[in-house]
């Protein structure tokens, strides 16, 4: 098993007043050499954005991108012709392939929005690029994995061109939580998104994350009530 451990301080921070992002991987301005990705996972920012504020129309192509609000909502515009407002509890994905434009903003004038946007290469480049979006409830599935992501169109949840995956829970003090690889060749992300946890011997904060390859199966303890979500996702792609 290999480990790769990062704390939720060494994540790269840009404030640009509107926008407060942390990136776990280099992005924009920010740029570690040895923090690049971690197998097909490329973008992990963990984005607070103010109200009335947003990102305005701009392009993407051959990328799953998938948006995961924490708090608040996101108002979503696309060149596709997809206009809706994704909400905490829910995932987005697009699949950018052969191209796509959108434009993402805060519609609340009283509350600033949290949320997680991942990019993960695909398998396939050139795809018709589409949209989709799902809604969960982690409150009917305590101290157990929610899947939210897969490959599979048949699946629980939305689906990306790629063989990964992404789990949620909502775990009490106590609890362990067992995660078994989908795929061999496989590498896993954690995000400790509050609470404390407990895996192998790291101790995970608020915010800090886990990479580990080379492994079947993996337990997290957790020692505070909190949330985690577990990105899996091809190391050789």
């Amino acid at each position: 098993m290999k480990t790769t451990f990062h704390s939720a301080a060494s994540r790269g921070h840009a404030n640009h007043g509107w926008l407060n992002a942390k990136h776990s991987f280099s992005f924009a301005s920010w740029y570690n050499p040895d923090r690049i990705n971690f197998g097909a996972l490329r973008v992990l920012n963990d984005d607070i954005v103010a109200t009335k504020m947003g990102f305005g129309t701009h392009p993407h192509d051959n990328m799953e991108i998938i948006t995961i609000p924490l708090a608040g909502s996101l108002k979503h515009k696309d060149s596709m012709g997809n206009t809706s407002e994704v909400t905490t509890g829910e995932v987005q994905v697009m699949s950018a392939g052969t191209g796509v434009e959108h434009s993402e903003f805060n519609p609340n004038p009283n509350a600033e929005l949290n949320l997680f946007q991942i990019w993960i290469f695909p398998n396939k480049r050139g795809v018709e690029p589409r949209y989709d979006q799902i809604r969960y409830d982690l409150s009917g599935v305590e101290n157990q994995f929610l899947q939210v992501l897969s490959p599979d169109p048949t699946d629980g949840g939305t689906w990306i061109h790629q063989d990964a995956w992404i789990h949620l829970a909502s775990s009490t003090e106590g609890n362990t939580l067992d995660y078994s690889i989908k795929k061999e060749g496989n590498g896993i992300y954690i995000m400790n998104i509050d609470g404390m946890f407990e895996i192998n011997g790291q101790q995970l904060n608020q915010r800090d994350a886990l990479g580990i390859e080379d492994f079947d199966n993996i337990k997290i303890n957790t020692l505070q009530k909190g949330r985690v979500m577990v990105i899996e996702v091809p190391m050789i792609f």
